[in-house]
Formats: structure tokens, C-alpha cells, sequence
């Protein structure tokens, strides 16, 4: 038996004037792959906690695997609401283990991009002792804003 793979949903830019503006302090480091903060005005999207499973419910044993489907489970939802990875002004990403999130950087960042481009919003990262979902690694929460 196949399993159903989730859709991969094309998504327009958003024009100059409806993206969210980077907010990084004059005189601080620059931020490498988020941003220190996010202006935006226009329609609030927010998601619940995503797990990286697919349409099926199950989940891929590997960290960077269930990241990669949580960035596609997040795009899923946007698209829902009118959105694309580019509205995003905030994800909070909730793992288990944060020596193993350090260890998978690099293929995150890969997946990452594939799906958000060079979208860097705010971002967190937490460590929780466990997640609802017992195979889940990681848990992400996203905030956009599309513009009216």
C-alpha cells in the first residue's frame, strides 16, 4: 500500500509592500538564518503545534525527516488560510532533544529553505521533555500576517 505524500502547494512572492519588515537593533550582530523581530500589519494566521507526520499520521524516525514534514504540514496549513512560508513573522519550535536539533543544522537549513526560501522570521527554540505525540522530535508553532 502507497502512502498519499503531501501535495507540494506553489506559492506567489508576496509583493515588496505586503512582507513583514526584519526588525534587528542598530549596533547588534547580524541574526544567521532568523530575525531578531518582525513588523507586519494585515491578517493574523496562526498555527497550532505541528508535527512532523504526514497525511497518514505516521511519523519518519529521523529528526531532519520530521522537520522537513513539519515545514510542508505548516505550508498545508497557510495555503488553507490564503498564506505562503513568506507571511511567516514567527515560529517557535519545541524538540526533545536540542543536542540532537544542533546536530541536524545543516539538513534542516536545506529543508528549511526548500520550503521557505530565504525567509528568515523570529524564531525559538525550546526543549520540552516530551511531546504530546510520543514518535514526535519536534513541534513547530507559526504566526503570519497577510496583508489587506
Amino acid at each position: 500500500m502507497t502512502k498519499p505524500t503531501t501535495p507540494v502547494i506553489p506559492f506567489p512572492l508576496a509583493d515588496e509592500d505586503e512582507r513583514p519588515v526584519t526588525l534587528n537593533p542598530k549596533g547588534w550582530p547580524e541574526p544567521r538564518g532568523y530575525a531578531n523581530g518582525m513588523s507586519a500589519k494585515g491578517r493574523l494566521i496562526v498555527t497550532g503545534g505541528v508535527v512532523g507526520w504526514d497525511v497518514m499520521g505516521n511519523f519518519k524516525p529521523d529528526f531532519a525527516a520530521q522537520a522537513r514534514q513539519c515545514f510542508e504540514n505548516i505550508r498545508a496549513i497557510l495555503a488553507e488560510g490564503g498564506a505562503s512560508p513568506h507571511h511567516v513573522v514567527r515560529l517557535t519550535w519545541y524538540v526533545t532533544d536540542v543536542e540532537e536539533y544542533l546536530a541536524h543544522l545543516r539538513p534542516l537549513g536545506q529543508a528549511y529553505r526548500e520550503i521557505f526560501g530565504q525567509h528568515y522570521p523570529a524564531m525559538a527554540v525550546v526543549q520540552v521533555v516530551r511531546l504530546v505525540e510520543k514518535a514526535a522530535k519536534i513541534e513547530i508553532e507559526a504566526t503570519a500576517v497577510v496583508a489587506e
